[in-house]
């Protein structure tokens, strides 16, 4: 029911939205006597601020065909090395150059599409063979590819880093922290070949007890039933995944609309002053930074509950209680796997020590091969998009590699 509602209410919206969207051109077309009135500016603006509210949206485009390489001007092309029902393997190919450290960046399966990482990606393109992972939408998964859970993710990231090949280096920003440590864990214990030169892990929940946030204190404070009755839902008919349970994006988008409403309608305010002022280009970087981040899709219900179970709730890594299909995760089994550890000063999201707490678990690691990174200022988006990871968290990053390559 609550899935076919907001069907309901997102189609009614997008009606609604496509008029408002006619009645804002109509109002800014300087052949119509009518936007020379009074108040017709005002009136248009708010139409658009309210179409592109209303507006469908669904996978966008990494977009990203070209960078910047030694001072030459050099052209990408994204191609697929593993595919895969839950997720692809993405290379983006920079034509004409060879080499370069492999490195593979790990997007977060939390509702949003790995595009949210464009900026990470476009960032680390100049020196580094980017790869990164295409989660899929779990409502357009049929239900004949099976279950997804988090050790289906781990064997991803394993088949992943194989496909790429030996000296690899892993980036996993926010919630896959906890399930590449794990990968890194199980292949250190088998002396896989293929496990990665390093890891570095952003912003990440490692252990949440750490500095609690309001996303720790929600998963904490209510029981594992609660979650499964009230945020699962059954995708409808009219998508490919039918009668698959998921927790849809679109709960996921509300939860983090709520931690900052202010702010969102603050944003939102501003984006109209702007469209009023005639500031099209002021108004676009809002429209641009919600496009992407309204952008969502879902996660199979079997890998949000575990999640909420192990992460959140049983603390089962630091607790040295983490199983992969039945065998114990052991962070003493890494030796050989630099692992660095940022995280933002500002993080609502995970807050400071989570992600530093990966480091001493990791018992058997040499003190040299560890490295804990703070940036100031930066909020849980600013660690790994805009000018603060650009110009002070990336090079950190490039420097961890180099060394360890």
């Amino acid at each position: 029911m609550l899935y076919n509602a907001y069907e309901m209410q997102r189609s009614m919206l997008a009606g609604a939205g496509a008029w408002a969207s006619w009645g804002a051109e109509m109002l800014g077309n300087p052949a119509n006597p009518f936007a020379y009135l009074g108040g017709g500016s005002v009136m248009a603006s708010a139409m658009e601020v309210f179409a592109h509210a209303a507006a469908s949206r669904g996978k966008p485009a990494f977009g990203l065909d070209h960078t910047t390489v030694d001072g030459r001007e050099i052209s990408v092309n994204e191609e697929i090395l593993v595919a895969k029902p839950y997720g692809s393997l993405k290379r983006f190919r920079r034509k004409g150059v060879e080499g370069g450290p492999k490195l593979l960046i790990v997007a977060p399966m939390s509702g949003h599409y790995a595009t949210l990482l464009r900026g990470t990606v476009e960032r680390m393109l100049p020196t580094a063979d980017v790869h990164i992972t295409d989660w899929a939408d779990a409502k357009l998964v049929p239900l004949s590819a099976g279950r997804f859970d988090l050790d289906d993710y781990i064997d991803y990231l394993v088949e992943f880093l194989e496909a790429m090949g030996p000296e690899s280096h892993m980036l996993a920003v926010c919630q896959p922290s906890v399930p590449c440590y794990a990968a890194v864990a199980l292949m250190s214990a088998d002396q896989h070949p293929c496990r990665p030169k390093t890891l570095t892990m952003m912003g990440g929940p490692v252990d949440t007890r750490e500095a609690p946030t309001a996303v720790n204190t929600l998963a904490t404070q209510r029981p594992h039933s609660w979650f499964e009755q009230n945020v699962i839902a059954t995708v409808p008919m009219t998508y490919p995944g039918a009668g698959r349970r998921v927790y849809p994006g679109f709960l996921q988008l509300a939860g983090f609309m709520s931690m900052n409403l202010g702010d969102h309608m603050v944003s939102h305010w501003e984006m109209f002053k702007h469209l009023v002022r005639g500031d099209e280009d002021s108004a676009d970087l809002t429209k641009d930074f919600y496009e992407e981040y309204r952008s969502v899709c879902d996660m199979t219900a079997e890998f949000y509950l575990q999640t909420v179970d192990l992460v959140f709730q049983t603390h089962a890594l630091p607790n040295g209680t983490m199983t992969h299909r039945g065998r114990p995760v052991d962070p003493g089994a890494i030796t050989d796997v630099a692992v660095l550890a940022i995280e933002g000063e500002r993080d609502d999201i995970s807050g400071l020590g989570q992600t530093k707490a990966a480091l001493s678990l990791a018992t058997a690691l040499p003190a040299e091969m560890k490295r804990y990174y703070m940036a100031e200022g930066a909020g849980h988006y600013g660690i790994f998009n805009g000018s603060k990871w650009r110009d002070r968290i990336a090079p950190v990053v490039e420097e961890w590699i180099a060394i360890h390559s």
